[in-house]
């Protein structure tokens, strides 16, 4: 807890410097952000393709790199011109925890939507053999990632929920991590991303000093997703593995359209996106990152909501000047129709 604590503290003090240092948008076309990751993740590579079917309907969707999950957080929330961000939904989860006594993180909550929800990313916990559980990590030494990261935040819950204290917390990446590890320098580091990752394809990671650390905690499982590793999924990596996941999520503001133009842009946009989304759904998962074959999009996670905007881009009536694909209007297909029910009926449309 202690650890999160202090980052609380530092990004909702730094909160006033993000909204100083974005300028407002002068050019002719309304600006449209999205944050994303690192420029070999797999959240840069969702914004690049959301932002092709925003360019094929004539609009910009600048795809903006960034530390992570925490950046992208507080940039949806303090940074103008900045609709959208990918996090883990535990960031959220967290947050909230901690909102009812403390008004600058209810603050930062306030507001907060999703656009729809994406696919899991698994929790890797690559460690020496004698760390059997979690649990273990306590007197090791462990990197949880960089501060910022969707994996700094998800290391740190999960420690602070099985109320571990490691004798040492690294805040490194997990190439650092991986450098360290085998050096024997750490005694194991939390990575998340969806498996498998070519970081633990490296066959240096030797089967008989270094393994997958399962998470079989019922309390975890509570929280996160319980799901596995297959076996072979990793070359040192003989049987599956017990895992838990956590839910990436397209996120945005609770924009209200009648309160300024801003807004009302604003709104606009993440109709779009999710009309896009929605409409050429199949598309993506034929053609985009091979990860939009795992969406679900009414597998909204537990406390999130949906944002007004991102409703209204799903109705069955809802207009979008696409001259790119005017050729290709057909009326909404009865597939279309049932998959728009089946989403209306859990996110109430």
């Amino acid at each position: 807890m202690a650890v999160m604590m202090k980052w609380l503290q530092r990004v909702l003090g730094t909160g006033i410097l993000l909204v100083l240092g974005v300028a407002s948008a002068q050019a002719q076309e309304f600006e449209k952000n999205i944050l994303t990751g690192s420029s070999t993740g797999t959240y840069i590579q969702f914004g690049n393709d959301i932002a092709g079917l925003m360019a094929e309907c004539g609009q910009t969707l600048n795809v903006v790199e960034s530390a992570g999950s925490l950046e992208n957080f507080l940039g949806v929330r303090k940074r103008r011109a900045t609709q959208f961000g990918i996090v883990q939904s535990d960031v959220l989860e967290y947050l909230k925890t901690y909102s009812a006594n403390d008004p600058a993180i209810a603050r930062a909550v306030a507001g907060v939507r999703i656009s729809f929800p994406l696919y899991n990313e698994e929790v890797h916990l690559l460690a020496f053999r004698d760390v059997a559980s979690p649990a273990d990590l306590a007197g090791k030494r462990v990197a949880i990632g960089v501060q910022d990261s969707g994996t700094f935040l998800t290391a740190s819950l999960i420690l602070d929920l099985l109320g571990v204290a490691p004798a040492e917390v690294l805040p490194i990446g997990p190439n650092e991590s991986m450098e360290q590890l085998l050096a024997g320098q750490i005694d194991g580091f939390f990575y998340v991303a969806g498996a498998p990752t070519k970081l633990f394809l490296d066959p240096q990671i030797d089967a008989e000093r270094f393994h997958l650390v399962p998470f079989d905690d019922p309390l975890l499982q509570s929280v996160y997703v319980p799901t596995e590793i297959p076996s072979g999924t990793y070359p040192f990596q003989a049987d599956a593995t017990p895992v838990v996941a956590v839910k990436a999520v397209l996120m945005t503001y609770e924009y209200e359209p009648r309160r300024n133009a801003y807004h009302q842009a604003s709104c606009k946009a993440v109709s779009d996106v999710s009309h896009l989304i929605f409409t050429r759904f199949s598309e993506l998962q034929q053609s985009g990152h091979p990860k939009w074959k795992q969406v679900d999009l009414s597998d909204i996670p537990p406390g999130w909501d949906i944002a007004q905007c991102a409703n209204a881009g799903i109705t069955a009536n809802y207009s979008m000047s696409c001259p790119a694909r005017a050729a290709e209007t057909v009326p909404d297909s009865e597939a279309n129709s049932a998959y728009r029910q089946r989403i209306c009926s859990v996110i109430g449309c």
